[in-house]
């Protein structure tokens, strides 16, 4: 095994089909050129992993279908081309990762009565390339299939989301993330009951969240950011209380295609890779997901995902108030609740100051008003938080690590006060600010005042006057009456622009 080496150079194996090699591991190098043809024929290889290099060209075809081949990484290299028919004709391979190429074409469905689908396939990744389609039935037929990673392609979808995965009852991870999927969350997403992973971010998917997601017991990871669906948050995610139970990130079956007997270095580094080595950069050995909260993007990957739980809900359209049963999820690890970017509604509910084991609680930009619960200061693992961009009131909390928050989480809230904010709710301080005037401007004011009061007063005695005046005398009213007339006759020539009569009236007078 050569793998994080900083080869460079074209590829070159000088093995022939007779060679007694079953496993190859040369990744995370520099290595260029094309894949050479000689691996497709070597009758014992059963473990290739060629990912993280600078590889470009076509894929051999014999070796996707190579019987002897369980596991084939090709991760983020520069390769090309069309490989979708022959992953249909699969045969033994059971891990394919092509994520992070420049492979293209369009996924088509096919007649599955006339075909017989490869039945070996656990985990397909091909995200991060160019493909582009109606998503396929055809992945409905792999029965072992449980990883299935499509994220950033330009796959579309007509209607429901496709019944592709009807059947997949096997499926833990399911990633579709990035890219032109429109409709909504089918119904039958409750017969999915493997499932731990679900990632629709940033696509074109509508309706109301649907409620039969508390089927789902085993998931941890829900990510719908970035959608159009509307309506209210469903109650039932208070069920995502229970951690994964058998879903582990390398399969134990895994194993069955070493013998101990006759590969015993290569198994026992497999095995301590995973279980100890969490950092190990390649994606067989590890699930990786990207998740985002206030401060950033975080890269999440190995058995961690095991003992945390995201619930992404983030940029889309929904309403009504935050439901407080999602303060039952108390007994989660490593919670990440993101609810920003909505139109929730009302308070803040204080039942979530039973998550003790909250990481991140991102409410921002929505309609929520109220105070932020005093209770919530006992969230101790708190360490993103933000309301910025609500209508809270009230003071900030000022006990344990809300100490640490900064401006920019409570923001945008013009009736929120507390120290980070540099804003006070008490009036008491008016008259402090006051006293600091000096007296000199204290007497220019109250002059100012005083001349105000004088004129208004001067001024309504003198209408009162004039009205007396023309009352009485009829001499007086009659010649006011005149002026008036004669002014507004004037008024009106010069509206029109005949400035002639203008200086005319102008003499006569």
């Amino acid at each position: 095994m050569l793998e994080g080496n900083s080869l460079s150079g074209p590829l070159s194996l000088s093995l022939t089909p007779n060679s007694n090699v079953s496993f190859i591991d040369i990744s995370d190098n520099k290595l260029q050129g094309n894949i050479p043809p000689c691996l497709s024929g070597m009758k014992d290889l059963g473990f290739l992993d060629l990912s993280n290099n600078q590889l470009s060209g076509r894929v051999p075809e014999g070796l996707i279908m190579k019987s002897s081949l369980s596991l084939l990484g090709l991760s983020n290299n520069n390769l090309s081309g069309n490989v979708v028919p022959s992953i249909l004709k699969a045969n033994g391979l059971g891990e394919l990762y092509l994520d992070g190429n420049k492979f293209s074409g369009e996924m088509t469905n096919i007649d599955v009565s006339i075909f017989e689908f490869p039945t070996s396939l656990r985990e397909i990744d091909l995200s991060n390339n160019k493909l582009y389609g109606k998503l396929p039935r055809w992945i409905g037929n792999l029965s072992d299939l449980w990883t299935l990673a499509l994220s950033n392609n330009s796959f579309e979808d007509c209607g429901p989301l496709s019944h592709a995965f009807y059947n997949s009852s096997s499926l833990v991870t399911l990633d579709l993330r990035g890219n032109s999927l429109t409709g909504s969350i089918p119904k039958w997403i409750g017969k999915l009951s493997s499932l731990s992973v679900l990632l629709l971010k940033a696509n074109h998917l509508q309706g109301r969240i649907p409620v039969q997601l508390r089927k789902l017991y085993s998931l941890n990871i829900i990510d719908l950011s970035q959608n159009m669906f509307s309506g209210p948050i469903p109650s039932c995610l208070e069920n995502l209380t229970l951690p994964m139970q058998d879903n582990k990130i390398l399969r134990p079956d895994y194993f069955e295609l070493f013998s101990e007997e006759v590969e015993p270095a290569i198994f026992r580094l497999i095995k301590l890779r995973s279980t100890v080595d969490y950092d190990y950069p390649s994606s067989y050995m590890e699930e990786w997901i990207e998740l985002t909260t206030k401060s950033g993007s975080y890269s999440y990957g190995g058995y961690i995902l095991e003992n945390m739980t995201e619930i992404d809900l983030s940029c889309n359209k929904l309403t009504g108030p935050i439901p407080p049963e999602l303060g039952n999820m108390s007994q989660i690890h490593a919670l990440k609740l993101n609810l920003s970017h909505n139109k929730l509604m009302r308070v803040i509910p204080s039942s979530f100051s039973k998550l003790k084991q909250i990481e991140s609680l991102d409410l921002s930009y929505n309609n929520l008003s109220g105070e932020i619960p005093n209770q919530l200061v006992e969230l101790n693992y708190l360490e993103v938080f933000s309301v910025a961009h609500n209508n809270l009131s009230g003071n900030i909390p000022e006990k344990a690590q809300f100490e640490s928050f900064v401006e920019s989480s409570y923001e945008g809230n013009p009736f929120l006060y507390g120290p980070m904010l540099h804003k006070s709710c008490f009036k008491t301080d008016s008259p402090s600010t006051l006293s600091a005037v000096p007296d000199d401007e204290e007497d220019s004011l109250l002059d100012m005042y005083v001349f105000r009061v004088s004129f208004l007063v001067s001024y309504a005695v003198m209408l009162l006057t004039v009205f007396v005046v023309l009352y009485i005398n009829p001499y007086w009213r009659r010649a006011w009456l005149s002026f008036v007339e004669k002014r507004i006759t004037i008024y009106r020539y010069s509206t029109v622009g005949n400035f002639l009569a203008y200086y005319i009236f102008r003499g006569y007078l």
